[in-house]
């Protein structure tokens, strides 16, 4: 999606996870906040945030974001379906596989993909795809 990111992960080692999405979202947002300085500096006034005397550049919202454990394949399979309708339901692409960053391409068979899946997870396309 344009403003956020689903990543459903399955860890081998459940402590990870913190450490894993804390490692994501500083990396992408050192890359972001270079590019606004250097392309659209008018933007960052707007996520910078004042803390006592330090002025700093927020560029995730606050908060560790919605995590939620799954434990049964049919809720997981769900929540993989809720993921790749979205940019259907934001009338982005008309098809879930049409978006480019969606793992609904890899699912309906479509390779190259920009980053590939795990098989872990038995999920047939026509699945995904209702």
């Amino acid at each position: 999606m344009p403003e956020h990111v689903h990543l459903l992960i399955y860890p081998n080692n459940p402590e990870v996870v913190g450490i894993l999405a804390g490692k994501i979202k500083e990396n992408v947002a050192r890359k972001a906040i270079s590019f606004l300085e250097e392309n659209a500096p008018e933007w960052i006034a707007r996520i910078s945030v004042r803390e006592g005397n330090r002025v700093r550049r927020r560029f995730w919202q606050p908060g560790g974001g919605y995590d939620r454990n799954v434990f049964e394949l049919p809720t997981l399979q769900k929540m993989i379906n809720y993921i790749h309708m979205n940019p259907v339901r934001r009338g982005l692409v008309s098809r879930p596989e049409d978006w480019i960053w969606s793992s609904a391409r890899w699912y309906a068979g479509i390779r190259p993909v920009p980053i590939e899946m795990d098989a872990t997870i038995p999920m047939s396309y026509e699945f995904i795809s209702k």
